[in-house]
């Protein structure tokens, strides 16, 4: 097969980030922080309340929303989230840890973040690959993206993002979700006829928003979907999307957990450029990526090595093999996979040693994703 094992990806890692960039590059750069104080803010709220007081006075605020806007995407406050052209040019100031994130200030990501890394600097990333070519190229130390949600399921860009980068998963996050209607202020849900947010979130919140008759409109994700409320000085508009995102954009929530489904989840991985020592002395989970030859029963082989050695599986997750979508056998096509498995057991211990060894006897590629303490705060 094209795809080839992967045993040692760690120095694999290591030859492509110093072949590809210069001792310059990876010095500590400049990246736009989130401190507090600054005359942008002073002047974000005045103009905020000066919209606010012209609206209820009837007046045309359509200069001042163009002033917010403006004032917004300069400020320091709301850092404008790193594209693939831009991350050469991001920077560290060097004094906290620093987590890429997909989304913009606001996001659950962002939570995320600021849940497995507290105090980190949180870099917005405008997508997921950016988040992990960031990692790669040293630009960030850490990245927290999803890879499934209790409610909508995996998350498969990642799941394919994974094999395709050589980062290795050093932790996972739980988050609660708990959506809010958010909208400008003076707005009330009567005067409401449409709501933007990401598909997902406005999936999570379907009985509701029936209930409330507005009318979907999908965007990019939450927060910016309340970003362009408070931009556009929308009043016909709501977002669903976090309280803190309403405190980032000075929205009103005019309605909280509108998710129907209390149990909305969303599990996070925390990828590093190197990978952690596993242990023992706690719970420990270990993901892994494989693939098969076509044949009755291969796949249930494969799952019996976890079975034999009384190994919990947590998750299987099958993707497509990329530029081997489709395999001949006995004059017959086939779909070719690859498999994601999650399994309760450390590297650290010798039965996952072995469940492993088992499985690379008729594994056409295997590779370890990361080996990693469970996150046991929502259990």
């Amino acid at each position: 097969m094209a795809v080839q094992a992967v045993r040692s990806p760690a120095s694999q890692l290591h030859g492509g980030i110093y072949g590809n960039l210069s001792p310059s590059n990876r010095k500590h750069n400049t990246v736009v922080r989130y401190g507090c104080g600054s005359w942008k803010r002073c002047r974000i709220v005045a103009v905020l309340a000066s919209l606010r007081e012209d609206d209820a006075n009837g007046r045309d605020n359509s200069t001042r929303a163009m002033e917010v806007k403006k004032i917004l995407e300069d400020s320091p406050l709301l850092p404008k989230p790193l594209s693939s052209n831009q991350l050469v040019e991001s920077v560290s100031n060097g004094s906290r840890i620093r987590v890429a994130y997909q989304g913009v200030r606001g996001a659950y990501s962002e939570s995320a973040a600021d849940k497995a890394y507290p105090n980190c600097e949180a870099v917005p990333c405008e997508e997921f690959d950016t988040a992990f070519e960031a990692v790669e190229r040293w630009l960030v130390d850490r990245a927290v993206l999803p890879i499934e949600n209790s409610l909508g399921g995996s998350i498969h860009r990642n799941y394919d993002l994974l094999l395709r980068h050589s980062l290795h998963i050093v932790g996972e996050v739980k988050l609660a979700v708990r959506h809010c209607l958010l909208a400008n202020h003076g707005v009330n849900i009567e005067d409401l006829r449409r709501v933007l947010s990401h598909p997902q979130a406005l999936a999570q919140c379907e009985n509701t928003l029936t209930k409330l008759g507005l009318v979907r409109e999908a965007v990019d994700d939450t927060a910016g979907a309340a970003k362009q409320i408070a931009f556009e000085q929308l009043s016909d508009a709501a977002a669903v999307a976090s309280a803190e995102a309403a405190k980032i954009y000075g929205l009103n929530i005019v309605a909280e957990d509108i998710q129907d489904d209390c149990d909305n989840v969303t599990r996070f991985l925390m990828l590093a450029r190197e990978p952690i020592i596993p242990g023992t002395n706690r719970l420990f989970k270990t993901s892994i990526v494989f693939s098969l030859e076509e044949g009755p029963g291969v796949l249930f082989k494969a799952l019996a090595v976890f079975a034999l050695r009384q190994i919990n599986l947590t998750k299987i997750e099958s993707r497509p093999l990329r530029k081997h979508p489709l395999r001949a056998s006995g004059g017959l096509k086939y779909f070719d996979y690859l498999f994601y498995v999650d399994f309760e057991a450390s590297m650290a211990d010798e039965v996952a040693q072995n469940a492993l060894r088992h499985l690379e006897e008729f594994a056409t590629f295997l590779r370890v994703l990361g080996s990693y303490p469970v996150d046991t705060s929502m259990l």
